[in-house]
C-alpha cells in the first residue's frame, strides 16, 4: 500500500466552496480500482490550506490509473480551479510506525 500526499493551497475565500465541491468530488475517488481510503485536513495555522491523504494499493492505481481514468475529468472540473499554486503530489511507502499504546503497528 501507498500514501498519496498532497497539500492543496485554496484560494482564500474560497474554503467553503472547496469543501462542498470536495464533498461531491469524494464518491469519483472512492470509486476507482487500489483505492482504499482518504482524509482531507484543514491546517490550523493556514486556514485556506487543506492537506490530502489517499492510501492506494499500487502507485500504478493513482496515476496512471485514476489520473489516466475518463472520471478523472470530473475531478479536474470540480476541483482544480480551487488551487493556486497546483498542488505538489507525491507518493510515499510507511517505513515505521507507532500504534496508539506506543507498539509498532
Amino acid at each position: 500500500m501507498i500514501l498519496e500526499h498532497a497539500i492543496l493551497p485554496v484560494v482564500p475565500g474560497r474554503e467553503a466552496a472547496f469543501e462542498a465541491a470536495f464533498a461531491e468530488a469524494r464518491p469519483i475517488i472512492a470509486s476507482m480500482p487500489g483505492f482504499v481510503d482518504l482524509a482531507l485536513s484543514r491546517s490550523i495555522e493556514t486556514p485556506n490550506e487543506y492537506l490530502l491523504l489517499v492510501h492506494w494499493q499500487r502507485p500504478e492505481d493513482h496515476d496512471p490509473g485514476f489520473r489516466g481514468s475518463p472520471e478523472y475529468a470530473r475531478w479536474r472540473e470540480l476541483l482544480h480551479g480551487f488551487y493556486d499554486p497546483f498542488p505538489v503530489v507525491e507518493h510515499f511507502r510507511e517505513v515505521a510506525a507507532v500504534g496508539p499504546e506506543g507498539s509498532d503497528r
